[in-house]
């Protein structure tokens, strides 16, 4: 009898957090639009200038040294040219939204915001990655339109420029996840974009053509995962690729697949966040 009134006296087990099945639209929403509006307040920062910076590479690349430049594949060198500067504007921004969330709302003590809300991690990741995608692709459309009065952009595969260029959006805006995850000090996030990001992407051919490299430079082009990208990319626009078009297709796939459960993992495991 005493162990039954025990049992009747004891106060409820606190509601779960997550107390219903299924997707939480309206936080999935909410945090995406969140994440949309965080560049989009500052749009001459994170809009205007990246167009800006592309188009420096496009004064010093190609019109300083117009006429000295040969053709490339058959199309002109500000044509081979502008694919690159679109992908690597997508990349850059798409990385940078994500990482700089997660990095100052960890600096700023304001991580429970994210983690208070009866948000699954699934919810989490998506809706961190796809804001980051966003703002690439944004970048890389404003990008593309900027371009079009010094280099002709046409459109040969449409599915590859979709494919190439919205799966990269999401590979760095879920490797910008990670990144914000890890980091515990804006040194830290600045060495993974100086010596990790930076240099994937310049020596990805963006300017250039990998065939041209010495051999083992040509050799490692062939395993950096950017290289792929802007070569599926440049495939879409120009029509024709350095690289295996199947192989590109692949690694982007199996990216984001690798770095969605990396980040699936570190919500669910509270990957320095809880602490």
């Amino acid at each position: 009898m005493m162990d039954m009134a025990a049992v009747a006296e004891a106060p409820p087990a606190p509601p779960s957090p997550r107390d219903y099945h299924g997707v939480n639209w309206a936080g999935f929403r909410t945090l995406y639009g969140r994440e949309v509006l965080r560049f989009w307040k500052v749009g001459v920062q994170t809009l205007a200038a990246p167009v800006v910076t592309a188009l420096l590479y496009m004064m010093v690349f190609v019109v300083a040294a117009q006429g000295a430049r040969p053709p490339v594949h058959g199309v002109e060198f500000a044509t081979f040219v502008a694919p690159g500067l679109i992908m690597m504007s997508i990349l850059n921004n798409a990385f940078a939204n994500s990482s700089s969330s997660l990095m100052q709302a960890k600096m700023n003590g304001l991580m429970g915001d994210f983690l208070t809300p009866p948000l699954s991690p699934v919810e989490h990741v998506a809706a961190f990655a796809l804001g980051a995608a966003t703002r690439g692709v944004l970048v890389g459309l404003v990008t593309w339109a900027a371009v079009l009065p010094f280099a002709a952009v046409p459109v040969v595969h449409l599915w590859a420029v979709l494919y190439f260029g919205v799966g990269a959006a999401v590979i760095l805006g879920l490797l910008g996840v990670t990144a914000g995850l890890w980091a515990e000090k804006f040194d830290q996030m600045s060495a993974v974009t100086n010596f990790l990001i930076m240099p994937l992407t310049f020596l990805s051919g963006t300017f250039y053509l990998v065939e041209r490299l010495p051999g083992p430079f040509r050799i490692a082009s062939r395993f950096n995962p950017f290289f792929y990208m802007i070569d599926g990319f440049r495939y879409g626009v120009i029509g024709h690729a350095e690289g295996s078009i199947a192989a590109g297709a692949a690694i982007i796939a199996g990216l984001t697949l690798s770095l969605t459960c990396v980040c699936l993992w570190m919500f669910e495991t509270g990957y320095k966040i809880k602490t």
